[in-house]
């Protein structure tokens, strides 16, 4: 877990209790505008690793650029066959995981535990994996922002204690969880989100016999889970950064994890635990959507129209998606399984609830009926 103590969290969280989300004036901080923001700086806090934490608002440039990119993003990701990594992942290893233009690529958490960002691209389109252990939450987005291309970085910030990430081209910073540009030139922009999966490794395996895995070498992620036990202590009610009242909503255990969908707008989100081996049939915004969680906990979410037509969905025998009148569809990639036209993936975001509930505190929770 990042080097800060619980009780200096809750010493700045008081002091921070009334912070202002005022812009003040210009000054710009290794090359970072902190006159342009959209949340108060002090809630800023670098992660100085030696048990604290420093407020943006009180950072020096020397500050900013010793700890940018401490925690070190993939630029350059290399990666093994399904074969090859099932010498070094165990079954129950969790992968975050983009499908799409032929690709299958998948990004191990016991990794992105400790690197958090990979900057790749996929079939032509630029794509951002992020990940943040104090969130639990694995995120694709488009990394391009009005036909401009982003290449990201970790700032060693947070905001809400999830990670604040940054882009090279313009130095803002950027709330991972959201996708939203918090401070610097871009402030209130937002990333694109993509459909992702967050999958077991013997599920992928199986799914993806020929899909890549992102190799180890070169990069950190042997040894024990340093975050094992991690959601007890977040449904005590004890965060690693400050948090916001919004990130204690109650209608979930903190650290109980969801996936969450947001339509134009309108976010919820589906509890996975009380969702497993079941197909959630909802409709968000007038998008008819399916959540679909196996008995491992595994998780995918498509739009209900094929060919046009709306379906209500259910898990078959053999692990597929299934229509009334017998259609068929890959849970893992929507592809129809015999005739009729495929299900389109939707964009999610797999998380801890109070993340989710930090970043979109308007967020509603699924429940029966």
């Amino acid at each position: 877990m990042k080097g800060v103590t619980i009780a200096a969290a809750w010493l700045v969280l008081a002091a921070l209790s009334s912070a202002s989300a005022e812009s003040g004036p210009a000054r710009v901080v290794a090359g970072t505008d902190l006159g342009r923001h959209t949340v108060p700086l002090e809630q800023v806090l670098f992660d100085t690793f030696d048990g604290g934490m420093l407020p943006l608002s009180q950072a020096t440039e020397a500050q900013v650029l010793r700890l940018r990119d401490a925690i070190r993003p993939v630029r350059s990701p290399r990666y093994d066959s399904v074969q090859e990594a099932g010498r070094w992942l165990a079954p129950e290893d969790l992968l975050v995981a983009y499908v799409a233009g032929g690709a299958a690529l998948a990004y191990p958490v016991r990794i992105l535990n400790f690197h958090e960002i990979v900057n790749e691209t996929v079939d032509g389109v630029p794509i951002l994996i992020s990940y943040c252990p104090l969130c639990g939450s694995g995120i694709v987005y488009d990394r391009r922002l009005d036909g401009r291309e982003l290449v990201f970085g970790n700032t060693s910030a947070l905001y809400e204690s999830d990670m604040v990430m940054y882009d090279r081209q313009t130095l803002s910073y950027w709330f991972q969880v959201s996708g939203e540009a918090i401070v610097g030139e871009l402030a209130g922009r937002r990333l694109t989100p993509l459909p992702s999966l967050l999958i077991r490794f013997d599920r992928w395996r199986r799914d993806f016999p020929e899909g890549r895995v992102l190799s180890p070498e070169g990069l950190r992620g042997e040894g024990p889970d340093p975050f094992a036990g991690y959601t007890d202590y977040l449904n005590a009610g004890r965060f690693a950064f400050p948090v916001s009242d919004a990130a204690r909503d109650p209608a979930l255990p903190a650290g109980e994890r969801i996936v969450g969908v947001v339509v134009d707008g309108t976010a919820r989100a589906y509890p996975v635990e009380r969702l497993r081996g079941r197909v959630v049939n909802d409709a968000l915004r007038g998008t008819p959507l399916a959540v679909a969680v196996d008995a491992l906990g595994n998780g995918f979410v498509f739009d209900r129209r094929s060919a046009g037509t709306e379906v209500r969905l259910a898990w078959d025998e053999a692990g597929a998606l299934t229509a009334a009148d017998g259609r068929r569809w890959s849970a893992a990639t929507g592809a129809a399984l015999g005739t009729g036209e495929p299900l389109a993936a939707l964009p999610s975001r797999w998380t801890y609830w109070f993340s989710f509930a930090s970043a979109f505190p308007e967020a509603s929770v699924y429940t029966e009926g």
